[in-house]
C-alpha cells in the first residue's frame, strides 16, 4: 500500500505565540509542519524539509524579510505555494502579491477565523492546470523547446491534483526522460529530482507494490489524462 500523501508547510513568523498557533492549526488540519523565526533559519531547513508551501510574515525583524525569502525559495522550488500572513498594507502588495505568481496575501487585521488561514493556504497550493515542462515558472527559469509538453487542458482530478512543478516533472517522466536529464533541464540535483518523483509516486498511489513499476504507472496516468506530445 502506498504511503499516505501529507502536504508540508514551512511557517516563518518572528512572533513566538503566533508562530505556535499557526503551526498547531496546520498540524491539526493534517499538514506536516516546520516553523522557524527567521528567514535564515527557514533557508537552512528548506532543503531537508522540502515543503509544498511557505507561510510567512513579511516583517521578520531582520533581513532577509518574508518577500526576499519567498523570492529566493521560488528560485529553488518554482512549485512552492506562498502565503503572506502579515500586517503589511494590502495595497502595497499589488494585484499579484509582490510579483510572485499565485502568492496569497492575508492581512492579520482582517482575520476573523482560523479557517481563513487554511483557505488561503489551499488557494496557494491549488494547481493551475497542466504544466508545460518548458515553462520557466514551472521548472527552471530557462526554456528548452525540446522538452515534453502537456497536450490537454482538463483539471478534473487525478494527476491534475499535482502541483504545477510536479506536473512538469511527471510530463518529462512520461516522455521517457531519465532523472539525470530532468535534473539537467531543471537545474536541480539528481537527488532533488529523485525525491520529487518519489513524492509524485506516493501522491498518485503507484508506489509500494513490488508487482508494479511506479514510473511506468505514473507515466501512463499522465498520458491518459493529457495525451502524448504532439
Amino acid at each position: 500500500m502506498a504511503a499516505e500523501w501529507v502536504r508540508r508547510v514551512l511557517v516563518v513568523e518572528d512572533q513566538g505565540a503566533l508562530r505556535a498557533l499557526v503551526h498547531d492549526l496546520f498540524a491539526r488540519s493534517g499538514f506536516a509542519v516546520e516553523s522557524r523565526a527567521t528567514a535564515v533559519d527557514a533557508l537552512a531547513a528548506f532543503a531537508e524539509f522540502d515543503p509544498d508551501a511557505l507561510v510567512a510574515d513579511i516583517d521578520l525583524g531582520s533581513r532577509p524579510d518574508g518577500i526576499e525569502l519567498a523570492t529566493a525559495l521560488r528560485r529553488i522550488a518554482p512549485h512552492l505555494g506562498v502565503v503572506f500572513l502579515t500586517n503589511y498594507p494590502r495595497r502595497a502588495a499589488g494585484t499579484e502579491a509582490f510579483g510572485l505568481p499565485g502568492a496569497v496575501f492575508v492581512g492579520k487585521a482582517e482575520l476573523d477565523s482560523p479557517e481563513q488561514i487554511l483557505a488561503a493556504l489551499e488557494r496557494a497550493l491549488r494547481p493551475s492546470g497542466p504544466a508545460d515542462p518548458t515553462d520557466a515558472a514551472a521548472v527552471s527559469g530557462s526554456e528548452d523547446p525540446s522538452a515534453p509538453m502537456a497536450a490537454g487542458g482538463r483539471t478534473d482530478g487525478g494527476v491534475t491534483a499535482l502541483t504545477r512543478h510536479q506536473l512538469a516533472v511527471l510530463g518529462m517522466v512520461a516522455q521517457g526522460w531519465s532523472n539525470e536529464q530532468i535534473a539537467q533541464h531543471s537545474g536541480a540535483t539528481v537527488r532533488a529530482v529523485e525525491r520529487s518523483i518519489s513524492r509524485i509516486f506516493d501522491r498518485l498511489g503507484v508506489s509500494g507494490d513490488p508487482a508494479t513499476n511506479p514510473r511506468v504507472a505514473a507515466a501512463a496516468r499522465y498520458l491518459a489524462e493529457f495525451g502524448p506530445q504532439r
